[in-house]
């Protein structure tokens, strides 16, 4: 998770954030459909949130969403480790094999 500053935190508590930009998700088999559905659709009603990864754990599969304009996600799908991704939410560039090291999945 990434945020901008000032951190925030939902009221009353000490361990949720309320102002994330950039969220990644590592996909388990037992909760990919919640984080694709209904998890995503509430991150989707931060104002502050604007890209979304999601990284399968079992094969070179990455999806990226990125905000475009209100109610609007530009969805981006990446399976050859070569490619080089890049975060708009802040000013990073991630090569898709870099978020594979150390797993052991055939490429």
């Amino acid at each position: 998770m990434v945020v901008e500053k000032p951190l925030q935190l939902q009221t009353g508590r000490t361990d949720t954030v309320a102002n994330p930009c950039f969220i990644a998700e590592v996909l388990f088999k037992s909760t990919q459909d919640y984080d694709h559905g209904e998890k995503f659709s509430a991150y989707r009603s931060i104002d502050s949130f604007r890209e979304y990864l999601l990284i399968d754990q079992y094969s070179i599969h990455v999806e990226h969403y990125v905000k475009t304009a209100a109610n609007q996600w530009l969805l981006s799908k990446y399976d050859d480790p070569t490619v080089t991704l890049s975060l708009s939410a802040f000013a990073a560039q991630i090569k898709i094999i870099a978020l594979y090291e150390n797993i052991d999945i055939d490429v």
